[in-house]
């Protein structure tokens, strides 16, 4: 799994949950309304499972927040990450490339 993967699903779960919160919605009420597990949500919340696009629209209209603007939230969470990994060649190995916290 690449890092952009890893860093989409952990800002995924970190915008739902603060949205949810925010509402002070529990996460079965959630769940409940969304029509959709409460442990799932939990796993996406935590970054642990992908949510499918079906599933985040269910999550979006639960929450009453449009998808296009929590995709706007997980794409600059996502672009603030990357700036903050600096990418360094390692000159000895040509075209070996390593990311580390800036």
């Amino acid at each position: 799994m690449g890092l952009g993967t890893l860093l989409f699903r952990a800002s995924l779960g970190d915008v739902l949950r603060a949205e949810r919160m925010r509402q002070g919605m529990t996460l079965r009420e959630l769940s409940s309304s969304a029509r959709v597990s409460l442990g799932y949500i939990s796993e996406i919340e935590r970054g642990q499972k992908e949510a499918s696009s079906e599933l985040l629209a269910a999550l979006c209209e639960a929450l009453d927040v449009p998808l296009s603007g929590v995709l706007r939230e997980v794409s600059e969470h996502v672009e603030a990450q990357e700036l903050a990994l600096e990418v360094v060649t390692v000159p000895s190995v040509p075209g070996v490339v390593v990311a580390s916290a800036a």
